[in-house]
């Protein structure tokens, strides 16, 4: 049962995050909409971690956290017209 709410309530938030992501009016809105999409994953694949009971899964989801935050920085920079 809990599972089944914590899939329904990450569904619900990649719904979301969609929307904005595809509607945001700046280009940071949409760079956030990307961050929020990457830290969701990263939760989705942990549940699923969790769910399989195998500790690989954790490893992905620590790398696929560190590539989202290293692309969304970089990101975050070039819209900011930084160096």
């Amino acid at each position: 049962m809990t599972l089944t709410i914590a899939l329904v309530l990450i569904g619900a938030a990649v719904a979301l995050t969609l929307i904005r992501l595809l509607i945001g009016p700046t280009g940071f809105d949409r760079l956030v909409a990307a961050d929020t999409m990457a830290v969701i994953t990263t939760a989705l694949i942990v549940l699923l971690a969790h769910l399989f009971e195998r500790s690989i899964y954790m490893d992905v989801a620590l790398v696929y956290a560190l590539i989202g935050f290293v692309g969304v920085v970089t990101l975050a920079r070039h819209l900011g017209g930084g160096s």
